[in-house]
């Protein structure tokens, strides 16, 4: 499953944890930790928040997106 997340984002080069957990056909969290594991390798990258226009009907894992870092 984590090399499932890694060649995801190494495809689209970035996405929403909901994005990839519906992907992937898994939950936020499970991707979540999987994110937080390809982090500390150094091969993705939380990308800061902002991105959201403030409407505030967004959940979190909407918010939090990732990119590919590299291997």
């Amino acid at each position: 499953m984590l090399s499932r997340v890694s060649d995801t984002l190494r495809e689209r080069q970035r996405a929403s944890v909901i994005e990839l957990a519906r992907s992937l056909e898994s939950t936020p969290d499970a991707v979540k930790g999987m994110l937080a594991l390809l982090e500390r390798k150094g091969r993705v990258r939380r990308l800061p928040g902002g991105a959201c226009g403030g409407c505030g009907k967004c959940g979190a894992s909407d918010l939090e997106v990732y990119e590919y870092a590299g291997d």
